[in-house]
């Protein structure tokens, strides 16, 4: 009897070596040399270049070299210039521009130009899909109409400004299979012009926008509630798109998803990837589009129907924002360049940096997800074929209904259906998400459509 019995464990043995030969790998050294790379003392000298603009406010000096809106933004295109001819003209560089007239806004005294500066890494099998990081280029002090005195903005924003080239150094260095679009936008503190400009020509260009990461503020570690923490960070997002329909808010009255929108699962893609390969960074998850009351880039972005999240830090001081430079009953106010921790920013490029790349690396996410299993012992997902070469195959989600991150996975495979035995529909949320043959994922998918029944 005993030689059977080592027959069967050797053949159990070799059924489960070759099933884990065809699963993808788990992590890619490639992002651990990603995180490396990226640099503070980069990131320190364009951060104190930007603000040695003197201003870098909306309505400033177009004209100048030296000072001005127009200086900074000819500064950053250079530099995303010098980037590309360092990997041989690997970058599209331009700018993009759009005229807001007078009245749209009233920070917008007179028609204005706003001009974004944009830096494509063009994908070698997807150069139409698209995931992009930006930061804000324009300043402002008090007075959002003061457009001549000194405006530094050195952590609002010319560390997210500084981040977003960084990051364009060093994914400039790999190749991807989805294009990434480093920009910087314009026209943020007078009403989020250059977003909304770059949002509304992806439309014309029916571009496919797998979501923006916005930085904002990426630089401080110094709250004025007092706390000093150099591993924390924020990341907001939005549950659902403005413009959802009706048909999709009765969908989730009754099967579920109120916090499962597309910006929410680009949010959740961040958190994994930070907790896996940056494990003494601290993400939060905020569940508003922005701060109280606020907006930042990727509003306009998530107003067009597309995925977009801030990243930015976790302990603010409203003394450094927005505030004429000067000291008052003994308080130090305005956004100097000596407030800014250049580590913390290089941190938080670095996490743009690896979910840029793997999201990149990644397949596109299952298309014609639906579900099924109601008054029933298990939970079936069914998706449509893919035909990409790329996909190794999928991994199923799910999580507690109360749960901020997907809790539980399987990787089922190279199939289009599964079904997950005694996993009741009624007391989870659920999602699948592609993996490409080197083990990275897409952002995960969340079903809004019934399995018909049999």
């Amino acid at each position: 009897m005993r030689a059977p019995l080592i027959i069967l464990f050797l053949s159990l043995y070799q059924l489960s070596f070759s099933q884990a030969q065809h699963s993808p790998p788990q992590s890619d050294s490639r992002i651990y040399d990603i995180i490396n790379a990226c640099s503070a003392e980069r990131i320190e000298t364009d951060i104190t270049k930007l603000a040695s603009f003197g201003t870098r406010h909306t309505l400033s000096d177009t004209t100048s070299d030296i000072r001005g809106i127009g200086a900074a933004r000819k500064w950053i295109k250079a530099e995303f210039d010098r980037i590309s001819s360092a990997c041989d003209n690997c970058l599209e560089v331009r700018y993009q521009s759009g005229i807001i007239e007078e009245g749209v806004s009233r920070r917008i005294p007179l028609p204005t130009n706003i001009l974004n500066v944009l830096a494509i890494k063009r994908g070698i099998k997807y150069p139409n899909r698209y995931i992009i990081m930006s930061g804000d280029i324009d300043s402002r002090i008090s007075d959002p109409l003061n457009s001549t005195d000194d405006s530094p903005g050195a952590n609002d924003n010319a560390s997210g400004m500084a981040g977003v080239l960084e990051a364009a150094r060093v994914l400039s260095q790999h190749e991807f299979a989805s294009s990434i679009i480093f920009v910087g936008l314009s026209g943020e503190e007078q009403g989020l012009f250059g977003g909304k400009i770059m949002a509304e020509k992806a439309l014309q260009d029916s571009m496919d926008i797998i979501g923006i990461l916005n930085n904002d503020m990426i630089g401080n570690i110094t709250g004025i509630d007092g706390v000093i923490d150099n591993q924390t960070f924020r990341i907001f997002s939005e549950a659902a798109p403005p413009k959802e329909n009706e048909q999709k808010r009765i969908w989730k009255r009754f099967y579920g998803g109120e916090v499962d929108g597309i910006s929410r699962q680009l949010a959740r893609y961040v958190h994994k990837q930070v907790s896996q390969y940056m494990p003494q960074m601290k993400p939060m998850m905020i569940y508003r589009l922005d701060r109280f009351g606020r907006g930042g880039h990727h509003r306009p972005f998530n107003d067009a129907g597309f995925a977009g999240i801030r990243i930015m830090e976790a302990h603010e001081n409203y003394n450094q924002q927005h505030q004429d430079i000067r000291i008052e009953d003994g308080i130090e106010y305005g956004d100097r360049l000596k407030h800014v921790n250049f580590d913390y920013a290089a941190k938080l490029t670095a996490v743009n940096a690896i979910t840029l790349a793997a999201i990149a690396w990644a397949p596109a996410p299952p298309q014609g997800l639906m579900i099924g299993g109601a008054v029933q012992s298990s939970t079936r997902l069914k998706w449509d074929d893919s035909d990409d070469d790329q996909v190794a195959g999928y991994k199923v989600y799910w999580r507690d209904t109360t749960a901020p991150q997907w809790q539980y996975s399987r990787y089922v495979g190279d199939l289009s259906e599964f079904t997950l035995e005694n996993v009741l529909i009624d007391n989870y949320l659920f999602g699948v998400a592609t993996v490409s043959n080197d083990g990275h994922e897409s952002i995960v998918s969340f079903p809004t459509t019934l399995i018909p029944r049999r």
